[in-house]
């Protein structure tokens, strides 16, 4: 008995535990200031051309092609996939039909949505140097992509990397693939060398369906993977072939299919293929890692007028911070006095913040926003796995810790270092893109000042009450939704509602709906919560869990967003019968949806959080984008005209998400334990 008892406390010691693991980069020696923020002004043709400060530069630079050391995550995820999600063969072009590959360079915009990187050619053979892979090839005449510079950036000497293979630089190799960088993989050692065949692991499913299988390189993902796309602006003559001008740095993957991206062969009959098929083009479900086991897909953020979106939180975003909440950094930990910026944080803990997700939980400031987002995508992928069951769930899970992390990772440390300079990028470069501006645009746009009129005159009466960032002074203190922010929110947001169906509301928005500068700076959002009682959307983007108390976000969701009161009770409909049944929505956070913004409407349909009213259209022209507004625009002030649903037909409201053929859970033997 004792030796048992010896032998589970052994494996049990062994077993890497919460709060007590490093990353690569630590173990390899290094802090954060090892990690220098790239100065070439690479993009300078991208976000119509706009002036950068130095800083601004370095900011772009992090957003698009720091990676964070989540190469090590999406490896990870390979295997815990059982191989559906395989990066290395999603950027790669293969043309043997035994690849099974369903796209290359010549169609990975029409068939990924993914963004070909200019100077950058399909391969004509395997590369010798890329281990027999076929990889995008540099384009001859081309300049250098900086961000390989190994000596001015070198890479992280751990494992096999620095011995039998390069270290590299810590951007990585460009891909091809806009968004994806390319890694030495510290696990290709001389044995695992001498076992690679990249003609089995393109051809032979007994070779690559192996948890054991090494490839020569990780793939990392950048910010950039979701949220560079076509400038609406500047569209390129052939999405297939943009150049860096055609461009932007914050619209969102407006054209992403994930199904196709995630599940490399495109299997119909693997389930997981099916799960992926119900996020339609342009979103993703960013809790798909650490799952909270609700089918989540939202669309892809865009970013625009974040600095009128801070600006505006001192009405709207007062967040009470607690606990590990108190450790997310701050503007002022950046800037000095003077600057109305440093006015969000008022120590020791109350911030006014945007709220960037669409369940309005990041809530600790926009520095805590951005850098939370590393994390979700791999970066201290060490600890980050250790606190859920990765994809598939089935384990409690506890809060990843910023302390844990500033102190264990050595990635996220330098991330955080970065990260101001990239919300210096945005509020620089993040402005509308006006139709007027787009290539013919000018035709689209209405000259009759009546109808203009009444559209203003609609839109104050009817939407301005959540899409103007622009609204009058309440008549009575505690109108606003911001001074009772926590338990008591929906006592200050009932009065607000029903005071915006008053005459005297309507008056003054009309007003300043009708004045010349209502545009200007005008977020066309507020940064409130709206009951989903009231908007009646689709309930699981509000019943995201991942920031609730004690869950995987807990230090980057305010205490106050935590002590929301409950909606009340929803509707929802049986997927067989639609028979109409309800449900009591919890308390805690959950239940609220932040107002999408409505700058650059004419360039970002289909819509909803979900992309789920109006037709896609994956040709990002001025012509199609209007087409497309035009049809999804109709169907939003039209409910009648929307898609019904396949099977209840006009029996419910909206549609359901169904698989569209039998499918399989499939586990192929190699990736299966050993015991079995």
């Amino acid at each position: 008995l004792m030796v048992v008892g010896g032998v589970v406390f052994l494996t049990w010691w062994r077993n890497p535990k919460i709060g007590h693991v490093k990353d690569e980069a630590a173990l390899a020696g290094l802090n954060a200031g090892y990690f220098k923020a790239a100065d070439e002004d690479y993009f300078h043709d991208m976000d119509g051309g706009v002036q950068l400060s130095p800083d601004e530069v370095k900011g772009r630079n992090t957003w698009n092609v720091w990676t964070g050391g989540n190469d090590r995550m999406w490896d990870k995820l390979t295997v815990n996939s059982a191989g559906a999600l395989d990066f290395l063969k999603t950027i790669s072009s293969n043309p043997d039909p035994k690849a099974g590959l369903k796209a290359g360079r010549k169609n990975r915009w029409a068939y990924y949505g993914l963004v070909n990187e200019p100077c950058f050619d399909a391969p004509t053979a395997p590369d010798p140097n890329r281990y027999g892979l076929w990889l995008d090839k540099r384009r001859s005449g081309c300049p250098a992509d900086p961000f390989e510079n190994e000596q001015k950036y070198p890479g992280v000497k751990y494992g096999a990397r620095g011995k039998n293979i390069p270290a590299g630089s810590y951007y990585g190799y460009a891909t091809g693939t806009v968004g994806l960088r390319l890694f030495p993989n510290p696990d290709f050692d001389e044995a695992a060398q001498k076992k690679w065949d990249p003609v089995r692991y393109y051809t032979d499913p007994s070779y690559y369906n192996s948890k054991d299988l090494v490839r020569p390189y990780r793939v990392a993902m950048s910010c950039g993977l979701c949220h560079i796309g076509p400038n609406p602006v500047k569209p390129p003559a052939d999405p297939e072939n943009p150049k860096w001008e055609n461009l932007s740095s914050n619209v969102g993957a407006q054209y992403f299919w994930t199904d196709r991206i995630f599940v490399w062969n495109g299997d119909a009959s693997n389930f997981a293929f099916q799960v992926f098929h119900t996020y339609r083009p342009g979103t993703l479900d960013t809790s798909l890692v650490s799952t909270d086991n609700i089918n989540n897909p939202r669309t892809m953020n865009a970013v625009y007028q974040l600095l009128p979106r801070l600006l505006e939180a001192k009405r709207w975003g007062q967040e009470r911070l607690a606990g590990g909440e108190l450790n997310n950094r701050q503007i002022n930990d950046y800037l000095k006095d003077g600057s109305p910026l440093t006015q969000l944080f008022q120590s020791p803990d109350t911030v006014w913040t945007p709220r960037v997700l669409k369940d309005g939980s990041d809530s600790v400031g926009v520095m805590g926003a951005l850098n939370r987002v590393y994390l979700n995508i791999g970066t201290f992928s060490e600890e980050w796995l250790l606190h859920f069951n990765a994809l598939v769930g089935g384990k409690p899970v506890s809060p990843i810790e910023i302390s844990v992390a500033r102190t264990n990772s050595a990635y996220f440390a330098a991330t955080e270092n970065q990260t101001f300079a990239t919300a210096q990028f945005f509020l620089k470069s993040t402005g509308p893109h006006y139709l007027k501006d787009a290539p013919g645009g000018d035709k689209y746009v209405t000259k009759d000042q009546a109808v203009l009129n009444r559209g203003k005159i609609a839109f104050a009466e009817n939407c301005a009450r959540c899409h103007s960032s622009k609204l009058p002074p309440p008549p009575v203190p505690g109108l606003d939704p911001n001074g009772c922010t926590g338990k008591d929110y929906l006592s200050c947001w009932n009065k607000y509602w029903d005071w915006t169906q008053t005459d005297d509301f309507k008056s003054k928005m009309r007003a300043i709906v009708l004045a010349d500068d209502f545009l200007k700076d005008n977020v066309l959002s507020a940064e409130f919560r709206v009951p989903v009682t009231l908007t009646r959307t689709n309930a699981c983007s509000p019943l995201a869990t991942n920031a609730i108390r004690d869950n995987i976000w807990d230090n980057f969701s305010s205490d106050s967003y935590k002590d929301l009161p409950s909606v009340g009770q929803i509707t929802w409909y049986h997927p067989k019968t639609g028979e109409a049944r309800t449900y009591n929505m919890p308390a805690g956070g959950r239940g609220y949806t932040r107002p999408p913004s409505l700058v650059s409407l004419w360039s970002t349909s289909p819509f909803l959080l979900n992309n789920s009213v109006g037709p896609f259209d994956p040709d990002p022209s001025v012509e199609h984008r209007i087409a497309s507004f035009n049809a999804a625009i109709e169907q939003i002030l039209w409910p009648e005209r929307r898609q019904q649903d396949s099977a209840l037909s006009s029996k419910i409201p909206g549609m359901i998400d169904r698989t569209t053929e039998q499918s399989y859970v499939r586990v192929a033997g190699g990736f299966l334990p050993g015991a079995l």
